[in-house]
């Protein structure tokens, strides 16, 4: 079917208003120089759809969410169950289960053993927060970080309760909360991505997928940017042999007018969302190398962090790399590491990913306290659900597994205006319920935004019909975690 436009008789009322709007919006984006363009139409701000989100109590301007990916046993972490290891060995009763549905993969055992943690715990700080001696470092923090022991959804396999955690709904195709945070407040950097992505390399584990970081139905320029260890911590970022930096913006200038033509022509604003992105590109290619580049790093830096730091791709040297992006006012980082899915050899293999994660998590935090970012920064350190009580597959003296446990698991807060050294909520004696203070996914999500200046409510986006938010139609601001 021949475009409308090609006959001047067979444009429309509609053909017509769209075609004068897209010009003076083509010529108004030609005005711009071309970096100012990328700005004018990358980066939103505070002036524009922002305002109709925020509200004049922020607290924190950016995130760093240190995703567990697998699911962490919080008995064997952070939930100190003395009754388990007292009944270690014997049947989860009914009444505690109360008829709640099982993963298949535990659903045809004969036998539910209830299994006591191997690790000794104690309490640590002025608060007294009960912690495994897995987690010596978190020790120096727990003074810092408000605990929150009673998380829960409705996901109990990982896919689903990972897509849950990043977009707030269990249906992949929605936008994560870095894009929802990227369209409702923008940028505060117009040389980097506001949604940055770094995952541990080297891991296994649950499959990890770019549409966690997705922007779904938003606009595309709101996605997550992935950083990789290496010499292209972006891909396609260098300019081949042959094209020097005067060379490119001269290439760019050139695309980016045939681009407005086009978008004068057809409206389609992924089009202008194409002429920001390679704009943010050809910044990133100068940003980037000095953000990642960590020769400038004290010694003391790496005694903080630990010898893994020194190994880009770790989460030790990822943790560092948060910190040098939260520096630079990247308005979402976003940390993945795999590995926690323990249904046999936990006893073993949690040991390994307590020592790979526990000191840079701790060391994050105080590296931003001292900096004074940590005040305005929100740490966030959790994964898409805990682990059962019961012992998955034999139970032996020293072995153990565990199975999925959606119902109550544990993940801290720190900076941003959560009440540090509470710990907060609780799951029953044989941590399978929760027995108070219950945090549902949709409400962690709603308090997070209401600290950065968002109400969960307001900030939405109208999609095939309806308007769809982060929160869904759920969510309340847990106000007792809040100073």
């Amino acid at each position: 079917m021949p475009h409308p436009d090609a006959n001047p008789f067979a444009a429309n009322r509609r053909c017509f208003l769209r075609g004068g709007a897209t010009a003076l919006g083509a010529a108004a984006l030609a005005g711009l120089s071309p970096v100012r363009s990328a700005v004018a139409s990358g980066a939103r701000s505070a002036s524009s759809d922002a305002a109709l989100h925020t509200n004049a109590a922020a607290k924190a301007k950016r995130v760093i969410y240190l995703f567990q990916s697998g699911g962490p046993s919080q008995q064997d972490l952070f939930d100190y169950k003395p009754l388990l290891n007292k009944l270690n060995g014997q049947e989860l009763p009914d009444s505690v289960r109360g008829g709640q549905r099982l993963t298949g993969m535990s659903t045809n055992q004969s036998s539910l053993p209830l299994a006591g943690s191997r690790f000794k715990f104690a309490q640590h700080g002025e608060s007294g927060a009960w912690l495994s001696e897995l987690l010596p470092h978190h020790a120096k923090i727990v003074d810092d970080v408000c605990f929150v022991r009673s998380l829960y959804t409705e996901a109990i396999n990982h896919d689903p309760a990972i897509t849950m955690m990043q977009t707030g709904s269990q249906i992949a195709g929605r936008p994560s909360f870095g894009a929802w945070l990227s369209y409702g407040i923008g940028s505060e950097n117009a040389d980097l991505p506001a949604f940055i992505v770094l995952v541990s390399s080297g891991q296994g584990g649950q499959p990890l997928y770019a549409r966690l970081w997705g922007s779904g139905f938003l606009d595309s320029r709101h996605q997550g940017v992935r950083f990789r260890s290496g010499q292209e911590p972006v891909l396609y970022l260098t300019n081949p042999d042959g094209v020097c930096r005067s060379r490119r913006r001269g290439q760019l200038d050139a695309i980016n007018q045939l681009n407005q033509l086009q978008h004068a022509a057809e409206g389609d604003p992924e089009i202008t969302s194409r002429i920001a992105q390679y704009e943010m590109a050809f910044q990133m290619q100068m940003s980037v190398p000095e953000a990642t580049d960590l020769s400038d790093e004290p010694e003391s830096t790496f005694e903080l962090y630990g010898e893994d730091a020194r190994r880009p791709g770790t989460f030790a040297a990822n943790c560092l790399l948060a910190r040098r992006l939260a520096e630079r006012d990247v308005r979402f980082i976003q940390l993945y590491h795999q590995g926690w899915d323990q249904h046999s050899n936990l006893p073993k293999d949690i040991v390994g990913q307590a020592k790979e994660t526990d000191q840079a998590s701790a060391a994050l935090v105080l590296d931003l306290k001292q900096r004074g970012l940590l005040e305005d920064t929100l740490v966030v350190w959790a994964g898409e659900f805990g682990r059962t009580s019961y012992s998955q597959g034999i139970l032996t003296a020293d072995n153990y597994g565990r199975d999925h446990h959606p119902r109550c698991f544990t993940g801290w807060i720190a900076g941003g205006g959560f009440q540090p050294g509470l710990t907060y909520g609780a799951s029953d004696d044989f941590g399978y319920n929760l027995a108070s203070g219950g945090v549902h996914v949709h409400d962690l999500n709603a308090t997070l935004l209401n600290q950065l200046g968002i109400d969960h409510e307001r900030l939405t986006f109208k999609h095939q019909g309806r308007r769809f938010r982060l929160t869904d139609v759920h969510g309340n601001v847990v106000r007792e975690l809040l100073s």
